[in-house]
């Protein structure tokens, strides 16, 4: 397996697609619900998962659901201290909405293109585009303009997090990808795991082997 390692904090059940992609890389990962062990790894994924504890972003339960707010509590305080010590990480769906609440962000629990973008029993498909002019984000180094990702959220980023900024977005305007002005953490909010032969690959690999660290 190639180092660094990578910790997947989530349940091991729930993180099968996450482990078989990384090591389809040759990427060595653990999955734990340990904050401290996941703290001995190099590298943090936050995976997809249900909706976040409303509460955590000031707002009552409006069109949450599936949510497991033990997991959103060790997820946070694992984010918490990779962010302290610099570390790399990538959030995945709603990893991506782990690290915009974590930095004040709030989310939209039931956006109104829910039709286009929410699981239907398989993935959606549709475009997302660059957003801004700075070619050296991540995702126009590893996509260019734009790229045709997966689908399977019903929310999304409403006011994005301190320090976050968007490199991505979806037709309809939604966000589809962060990164941090000054900390090696990004986040898309489709599931390269699940589309490792179209471009899914390009992002891992990025993650594990390229992505700067401070």
């Amino acid at each position: 397996m190639i180092s660094p390692s990578i910790a997947i904090v989530g349940r091991s059940g729930d993180t099968h697609n996450y482990e078989a992609a990384l090591h389809r890389l040759e990427v060595s990962c653990i999955t734990t619900m340990n904050v401290q062990e996941a703290a001995q790894a190099d590298r943090l994924l936050l995976p997809g998962g249900g909706d976040i504890t409303p509460a955590f972003f000031g707002q009552t339960n409006h069109g949450s659901r599936n949510i497991d707010t033990e997991l959103d509590i060790l997820q946070l305080q694992a984010l918490s201290l990779f962010m302290e010590q610099k570390k790399a990480v990538l959030g995945i769906c709603k990893g991506l909405q782990i690290i915009n609440v974590h930095l004040g962000g709030t989310i939209t629990q039931d956006i109104q293109t829910a039709d286009r973008h929410k699981w239907t029993g398989q993935d959606q498909r549709h475009r997302v585009w660059h957003d801004g002019l700075d070619h050296a984000d991540f995702f126009y180094q590893l996509y260019g303009p734009g790229a045709l990702v997966n689908s399977a959220h019903h929310q999304a980023i409403d006011r994005l997090g301190d320090g976050l900024y968007a490199v991505c977005r979806a037709g309809d305007g939604i966000i589809e990808g962060i990164a941090h002005r000054t900390l090696p953490v990004a986040a898309v909010q489709w599931h390269p795991e699940r589309m490792m032969d179209e471009g899914g690959d390009r992002l891992l690999h990025y993650f594990a082997c390229r992505f700067p660290t401070l």
